[in-house]
């Protein structure tokens, strides 16, 4: 998980690159879907995206709902969780936002397009049925 004071280029590259080091996927097998901004179209993203052999996709300008689950994502972190915090400084907001990622999001909370199921659990039952 990566949070800072602007949307800068480097900011989203290392994350991707943070998530790959730790989840380990078939980068082949990838598809990196997001919205237009200017650290997603930006040359080092781009690059980033094809040595890591992982397919890029981006939705149609000004259609969010291309991209409807990560906006869903942010409405429930928003509404969920930070709505009313204010935070110290950009360390309190990175902890409290990963948090809600790790102990609350994708451990407890129920996903109706994942049969009601939190994502560790969606994805552990997925991981069975694989090697099966």
């Amino acid at each position: 998980m990566s949070l800072a004071d602007s949307l800068a280029t480097p900011l989203v590259s290392t994350a991707l690159k943070n998530a790959i080091e730790s989840r380990r996927p078939e980068t082949q097998r990838l598809l990196h879907h997001s919205d237009r901004g200017c650290q997603y179209t930006s040359d080092l993203y781009q690059t980033t995206l094809k040595t890591l052999g992982i397919t890029c996709s981006m939705s149609r300008t000004g259609c969010c709902y291309d991209n409807a689950v990560m906006e869903r994502f942010f409405w429930s972190l928003k509404h969920e969780w930070t709505k009313h915090e204010k935070y110290a400084d950009l360390t309190e907001a990175r902890l409290s936002v990963f948090r809600y990622i790790e102990t609350f999001y994708n451990s407890k909370r129920l996903h109706q397009t994942l049969n009601y199921q939190c994502p560790d659990q969606f994805e552990r039952i997925y991981a069975q049925q694989l090697a099966a």
